[in-house]
């Protein structure tokens, strides 16, 4: 479930075992069909972040009974498409290195 509590750029998100996990709302989109995030986690101890991956985790928005929940993607091709226009939007943004790049 989503939950607000810090802001408009900060979510806590609970997991299905009940675990809380914070994240950074980096950027979202609509392509009219569907809604997406792109997350980075928060982590409270400095040395957790240098430890991250750095991976963002992107997340499709879905309504179920009025309430807005947080799902993955489950089909590659939306994904592949989803994260391909999240990492050209933030490259713009940000100096982001892909994998390319690399």
């Amino acid at each position: 479930m989503i939950n607000n509590e810090f802001g408009n750029d900060i979510l806590t998100l609970e997991d299905d075992d009940g675990v809380e996990h914070t994240f950074e709302v980096l950027d979202a989109i609509d392509n009219g069909e569907n809604r997406y995030m792109a997350l980075s986690p928060v982590f409270d101890d400095p040395q957790e972040s240098l430890d991250d991956s750095g991976e963002l985790v992107i997340l499709k928005v879905v309504t179920v009974d009025g309430q807005e929940f947080l799902e993955t993607i489950e089909d590659e091709d939306e994904m592949d498409e989803i994260a391909d226009i999240f990492m050209e939007r933030l490259e713009e943004d940000y100096d982001v290195v892909s994998d390319d790049e690399e």
